[in-house]
């Protein structure tokens, strides 16, 4: 485990390894159920760590999270580690642990501003006409300085949108109810499935998911999507909305020695089944420009074909764990698999695909100037972290190590869309008309709303909600406040009385210095 550049894979009839310098180029780790992915993306995520290079990952099953603990040196393990020529020594990394639900891990938000319409109308599966409304929304509340936060501001929008929508349609375009209905139903579904945790603030900070710790390992930052893999729709949004901020937010720095960030992207299928050509070229755009970035993406799913082309010539490191050929899909996906690799006349790649038991694999990764190394049969080098999940003690020491609980742990509802289009309608937040007198303006809209009754009503101000009846003695002040207010509008309300009592009071104050 010499600190040489590289990560050890494996050992086919030499070591296998990953050149760090060349991990931005992506990756790709396929398989079939229970042929050995997870251990795979495991080992690489120890070696990256171990490296200093911090790490982001999904875990599907809850198993991958035993890279925070030390591993249990198991007769298999020293075993394999034997036959491949190293010594096993139990290791464990510091790891952060994140849950969209914020139940097995710090919460992970999003502001609806920041995932964007093309994203959201991928999320809640619209058809181009909404997604056409849905961007009127985000245009609309740009140009009016509405803050789209979480979604009751977008069910806010929707509805400023669907109350306005004649005005609307001669500068936006033709904007329906029927639209915007199906859209609203589209969120409660989505709010239904517990989506709503994750729009709103603090919203994450992705230079928190870049750091090192004390001894300068990566740290492993863990997704628990167990919980969320029953809503695979938001699952495959949400890791391509924090791939395109990674984008967007982190500045070019060419090839470095290694990349500053590694992102696995496990079930990747899920990002491409259905998904519109507009969210693939931007897919295929992200993963061939990110690397100019320092962030390397690596692809895990049971079948190569689960990826277009046009990324998956994008993914440089291959690591092709056993496939099944019984059908004619599986049959077309191992012929798929062994032509994307650089041949080995010593075997035949599409039947060694077949052949390969658990924890064996072929692989092939980018040496020298980027050109991919020959495939080869390898075994799979052992972890040495834990292999299975973490108890829920340890898991509580990592968030309570974490350093993040007081940062994300609570959300933030402050003022947005929705209560600014509330205020608009004369409502507070809760729906309940809002009363100047009761604004929370002090001592001034108090008396504000004493003059506004008086002007409004044609009676002198009385002492207030206590009294019986009583009136002000008639001072010069009260005199002089009150002709002004009458003067001005005679029949006018609180909010105006609390104006004019304003200026007045602010004026006599003033000719007092």
């Amino acid at each position: 485990m010499a600190d040489d550049g590289t990560i050890l894979i494996g050992k086919s009839w030499k070591p296998e390894s990953l050149l760090l310098k060349l991990a931005n180029r992506h990756g790709l780790i396929t398989g079939a159920t229970g042929t050995g992915k997870t251990v795979t993306l495991q080992v690489l995520a120890e070696g990256f760590a171990r490296h200093g290079v911090p790490v982001f990952a999904a875990d599907i099953k809850g198993d991958l999270s035993g890279v925070a603990a030390p591993g249990d040196s198991k007769p298999p393990f020293l075993k394999r580690a034997e036959e491949i020529g190293v010594t096993y020594q139990p290791d464990q990394f510091t790891t952060v642990f994140w849950d969209v639900f914020g139940e097995q891990g710090h919460p992970v938000r999003a502001t609806i501003s920041e995932m964007g319409p093309l994203l959201l109308s991928r999320l809640l599966d619209l058809n181009d006409t909404q997604e056409g409304v849905l961007n009127i929304a985000f245009r609309i509340a740009d140009e009016q300085k509405l803050l789209l936060l979480d979604l009751k501001d977008l069910r806010a929008i929707l509805s400023f949108i669907a109350e306005n929508a004649q005005s609307l349609t001669t500068k936006y375009g033709n904007v329906t109810a029927q639209s915007v209905g199906t859209i609203q139903r589209s969120l409660l579904v989505l709010e239904n499935q517990k989506g709503d945790l994750f729009f709103g603030e603090p919203a994450l900070d992705i230079n928190d998911l870049m750091r090192t710790d004390r001894d300068g390992r990566g740290v492993i930052n863990m997704l628990a999507a167990d919980k969320l893999m029953a809503n695979p729709r938001l699952y495959a949004t949400f890791l391509l909305w924090l791939l395109s901020e990674l984008f967007e937010q982190l500045p070019e720095v060419g090839d470095l020695d290694k990349p500053k960030l590694v992102f696995f992207f496990d079930e990747a299928h899920l990002l491409f089944n259905g998904a519109p050509k507009a969210l693939l070229t931007a897919v295929e755009q992200v993963v061939r420009l990110i690397r100019s970035k320092g962030v390397g993406v690596y692809f895990v799913t049971q079948n190569p074909l689960d990826i277009p082309d046009t990324v998956l010539a994008q993914l440089g490191n291959r690591v092709q764990h056993a496939l099944r050929a019984f059908t004619p899909r599986d049959q077309k996906a191992v012929k798929a698999a062994a032509e994307t690799f650089r041949q080995n006349p010593k075997f035949k790649t599409e039947d060694a695909i077949t052949q390969l038991a658990v924890g064996e694999a072929l692989t092939s990764t980018l040496e020298g100037k980027g050109t991919p190394t020959m495939v080869e049969r390898t075994l799979i080098a052992p972890p040495m972290a834990q292999v299975g999940p973490v108890s829920p003690q340890v898991r509580a020491q990592c968030m309570r190590d974490s350093g993040f609980a007081g940062k994300y742990d609570t959300m933030i509802d402050r003022e947005s869309a929705y209560e600014e289009l509330m205020k608009r309608k004369g409502l507070n937040a809760d729906g309940s008309p809002v009363e100047a007198s009761t604004g929370g303006g002090g001592i001034m809209d108090t008396i504000g709303g004493w003059l506004g009754d008086a002007v409004g009503n044609g009676e002198r101000p009385k002492t207030g909600p206590g009294s019986r009846g009583g009136r002000l003695p008639p001072s010069m002040t009260e005199k002089i406040i009150t002709s002004a207010a009458r003067s001005a509008a005679s029949t006018m309300g609180r909010q105006i009385g609390s104006a004019i009592l304003r200026g007045v009071l602010g004026s006599m104050m003033g000719g007092r210095k």
